[in-house]
């Protein structure tokens, strides 16, 4: 599937292929704190099929518990998180935020990984009162 991706502010562009059979949605605390949220949804796309049309994403380099470095790419104006991918040079996929692509609505995650550190109160929102707008 086709997908077609933005910052907020518009300043960085990308599209690239991706299969929504590999959606996935994490609960680790890297993933809370590096989005300010409950987790990260994510999907990877082939390094091949990745294309930035607009726009040079600001890198953050993290090194997990495991010793293992993930290069975070985010917009420099807007800041928001735009894909993360090993720390080299030439990453095999590109592990792009679901959020910013304009076909999320059709990429609901697949399966869930950290769930040890889930937030309990982010697993089902459905009771929670909600309006259409602010």
């Amino acid at each position: 599937m086709k997908v077609h991706g933005a910052c907020h502010c518009g300043q960085i562009t990308y599209e690239a292929e991706v299969d929504p059979a590999k959606v996935g949605l994490c609960n680790c605390t890297d993933c809370q704190m590096l989005t300010g949220s409950a987790f990260r949804v994510s999907v990877p796309a082939p390094a091949a099929t990745y294309r930035l049309l607009r726009g040079q994403p600001k890198v953050y380099v993290k090194t997990a518990d495991s010793g293992v470095r993930r290069r975070h790419s985010f917009c420099p104006n807007c800041g928001t998180p735009v894909a993360a991918t090993a720390d080299s040079d030439h990453p095999p996929f590109y592990s792009l935020r679901v959020g910013c692509l304009r076909e999320r609505a059709d990429l609901p995650p697949q399966r869930r990984i950290w769930c040890k550190s889930a937030l309990a109160w982010a697993q089902d929102v459905s009771g929670v009162p909600g309006i259409d707008g602010q």
